[in-house]
């Protein structure tokens, strides 16, 4: 045999063994997903009687999507609706519910569309911010209410930055936790280099397929990473905890839906406005954000007329899990 053929024919060995490994990887990615999503009512029910207040955990219609809602406290209170960002859901909130209730409020806490056990339509034009802060509009009208104060923390308080601005009338007041404002954001990712560097993330997730792939192999380690290595005070997030967020980003279809919020934004990059916020905003924001950084908070009375900002120091990310003492004392004298 010649030396070319038996080069040829030791790639073909090598290329035909990393195929093969690799179906074998990705088939064992799809097993562990299987076996994480089916346990996904198991853990639902079980966050829901850990929260220490009486709560339900429903679907709610809205611009023809069922959002899975979890609600509690008193009827007649104010509503309070409480908005996850990425990776998370509803149970991210689970340190700010009891305290609400106990003061009085009424609240709703949904898995916004494309996440856990919400509707997750197909295509990135679905995951619009306009269409998203629709459906937290049509989420308060279910509850036959004018307003709602509404709380959103990372893209969920994305959507609720484009809520105020879209439905001012709908929202009494605004509190938003580490989500930069839009017109900030672009500022410092045209001037700034450090955020730019911070953002990595967001133009990686602008790939077709791969950040699913490699996101949804292990969706434990995947939790683990942005939560619990992401976050100042790793103790906020228990292996409990990590096991729950793998369980939904387990679901079909999910981490598809949650990485074209991402890729919607951008495609609609040139599209969007900022316009004046008149609604009173308090914006919390943790010092230490792996992701965002402090200046995406300089400058922000000249689009938000009526705004108090509380830092809070050696706290990252994750802020409501990080210092929930904290943000609650802030939450709750804010809006009392």
């Amino acid at each position: 045999m010649s030396q070319r053929r038996q080069r040829q024919l030791l790639l073909g060995i090598v290329a035909g063994a990393a195929a093969s490994l690799g179906a074998i990887w990705v088939r064992r990615g799809q097993t562990t997903r299987a076996s994480l999503a089916a346990r996904i009512e198991e853990v639902t029910r079980q966050n829901v009687q850990q929260l220490g207040v009486a709560a339900e955990s429903r679907f709610i219609n809205v611009n023809g999507l069922q959002l899975h809602t979890v609600i509690a406290g008193p009827r007649d209170g104010k509503l309070v609706v409480l908005l996850h960002g990425f990776p998370e859901n509803w149970y991210t909130w689970r340190n700010q519910i009891k305290p609400l209730v106990d003061a009085g409020y009424r609240v709703a806490v949904p898995d916004q569309r494309g996440y856990n056990l919400s509707a997750k339509p197909v295509g990135v034009h679905n995951y619009r911010l306009d269409a998203l802060a629709s459906d937290v509009r049509e989420l308060i009208r279910s509850f036959e209410r004018e307003q709602a104060i509404v709380v959103g923390h990372d893209s969920g308080g994305g959507v609720a930055w484009q809520l105020a601005m879209d439905y001012p009338e709908v929202v009494e007041k605004l509190i938003i936790i580490n989500a930069p404002h839009l017109a900030a954001f672009r500022r410092e990712i045209r001037e700034n280099p450090a955020q730019q560097q911070k953002s990595w993330y967001m133009a990686a997730f602008q790939l077709p397929w791969l950040p699913e792939l490699l996101l949804g192999q292990s969706p434990l380690a995947t939790a683990d990473l942005f939560c619990r290595k992401g976050a100042v005070n790793q103790e906020a997030y228990s292996s409990y905890d990590l096991h729950g967020l793998a369980v939904s980003m387990s679901q079909p279809g999910a981490l598809t839906a949650m990485l074209n919020w991402y890729r919607a934004v951008f495609r609609d990059w040139s599209s969007l406005q900022a316009r004046q916020i008149d609604t009173p905003t308090l914006l919390i924001w943790a010092e230490q954000d792996i992701a965002l950084g402090k200046s995406l908070t300089y400058g922000l009375d000249q689009w938000v007329t009526h705004l108090k900002i509380h830092y809070i120091s050696d706290c990252g990310h994750w802020v409501q899990n990080e210092a929930p003492d904290e943000v609650n004392a802030q939450l709750l004298e804010f809006i009392k």
